[in-house]
């Protein structure tokens, strides 16, 4: 099937899409006056709530893009630069964010918009058909928990500063929600108890999702998921474990480095051998905010985030990901060239990276040694294998950084790894995105980060 995702704005139940009709494409339509009570009173309506979930998600402040540039632009030390007119952004390239800033304030909002759309399909599981149910739910549980991973990584302290069992993390909403009244003014949960409910909904949601499923969801995209959790909370064995189910399903390839993103020019997106899970975007439907800002004029983009030299020079002689740039009145990257091109949430250069990774510093060798995982993105990239009696930690970390550059991996990878953003520590609260200020006000219970008033 042909599936193209529709924007939803409100909240509530009564202004979601519903699915009426199937044939060659799902028919979605707006419902402005349906009772709430009716609006999830057969399968199809559940599942096209479940659709309405994904285009939410979809949203350019979140996976639309801007959750993926504010990773590189809050991570950045000199590599890339701030050349734009917006605020919002420029706040997050100086470390100086604001509790006013409405690209965060956004970006909160919709994620929690996305939860409450999944919360709903999870609540009405009982109406979907036998045979489509368990993957209902996987898909729901698949939303649910990368959004709360989000939400926990961006706006509270990362799991490797100080006690997640202490810290604040973010509400914990497991119910549909349809208006703020005192019981929905909920407080913040732990950092930790976030993240047992981001285990447990991607664990939940591999076990129910299906091996393919056309453009949404697998079980290989909760695995990749669930590697990217457990590497936040140093858990490396895991992390090797997921990253090695999606690697051996044997669904996923590697393609020639000048094939991995869309180097076309105004055409509808496309997917590659390599796309674990990624927002598919049409000439007519959907926008890809990563070309908005990284790209240039002359493709669809404002040119307002440009590679610096202290970027290129980090390439080896030979490297062909050093080739994947391009001169418009200043450098951008080729990754999101296309107006239209997909945005790649997750490949399978990055499980092999954190394949490498775990097993080098958990000295394992879990579905390969860190040398032979490292070497096929070296290989695809041009370059001569690392010997693995020369290999450190250092070279893995610098494969990562090329490989992924400015797809939303920075500043989450400088916390996990304990690293610095300049002058700034790791455990800065200058790092830590604020609890926006309209939320703050709305709900008497909610805490703000440290440094912000």
């Amino acid at each position: 099937m042909n599936y193209r995702f529709k924007r939803i704005l409100p909240l509530s139940l009564a202004t979601v899409m519903l699915l009426t009709a199937c044939d060659s494409q799902l028919d979605l339509k707006p419902v402005d006056t349906i009772d709430a009570s009716a609006a999830v009173s057969t399968s199809g309506d559940v599942e096209g709530l479940l659709v309405g979930a994904y285009d939410s998600m979809s949203d350019i402040d979140l996976y639309g893009g801007n959750l993926l540039r504010n990773a590189e632009l809050l991570g950045d030390n000199g590599e890339i630069f701030w050349d734009g007119t917006f605020v919002e952004p420029d706040e997050i390239f100086r470390k100086a964010v604001l509790v006013n800033n409405a690209s965060l304030a956004n970006t909160w909002l919709d994620a929690y918009r996305t939860i409450n759309i999944a919360n709903t399909v999870l609540a009405n599981l009982e109406v979907v058909t036998e045979a489509n149910r368990a993957r209902v739910e996987g898909e729901a549980k698949f939303v649910r928990g990368a959004m709360y991973f989000e939400l926990v990584r961006n706006f509270a302290k990362a799991w490797t500063d100080g006690n997640p069992a202490n810290n604040a993390g973010v509400p914990l909403v497991l119910t549909p929600t349809s208006e703020i009244n005192n019981d929905s003014r909920v407080s913040r949960a732990t950092v930790a108890a976030v993240y047992t409910q981001v285990i447990s909904d991607l664990t939940d949601a591999e076990s129910k999702l299906p091996a393919t499923n056309g453009i949404f969801a697998t079980k290989w995209a909760a695995a990749g998921m669930l590697s990217r959790v457990y590497m936040m909370q140093e858990r490396y064995a895991d992390a090797a474990n997921a990253a090695t189910r999606v690697i051996d399903s044997g669904r996923f390839s590697l393609v020639p480095s000048e094939e991995v993103f869309d180097l076309r020019t105004n055409q509808s997106g496309i997917t590659t051998p390599e796309d674990i899970f990624s927002i598919h975007i049409t000439d007519q439907d959907g926008i890809n905010e990563l070309n908005t800002f990284f790209g240039g004029t002359s493709f669809g983009g404002r040119g307002d985030i440009l590679i610096e030299d202290a970027h290129i020079e980090m390439y080896e002689p030979g490297d062909k990901r050093a080739e994947l740039f391009y001169e418009d009145n200043g450098l951008y990257t080729v990754k999101f060239r296309n107006q239209y091109g997909n945005v790649k949430i997750m490949r399978l250069a990055e499980m092999y990276l954190t394949r490498a990774e775990a097993n080098f510093r958990n000295n394992s060798a879990i579905g390969a040694t860190p040398a032979e995982d490292i070497n096929r993105i070296r290989t695809r990239a041009g370059l001569a294998p690392i010997a693995a009696t020369s290999l450190t930690i250092a070279d893995i970390m610098k494969e990562r950084r090329l490989e992924l550059a400015f797809e939303g991996h920075l500043i989450h990878d400088i916390k996990r790894t304990r690293g610095t953003v300049g002058s700034l520590p790791y455990t800065s609260p200058k790092l830590i995105f604020p609890i926006p200020r309209r939320e703050i006000d709305a709900n008497p219970n909610l805490t703000q980060n440290e440094g912000y008033l």
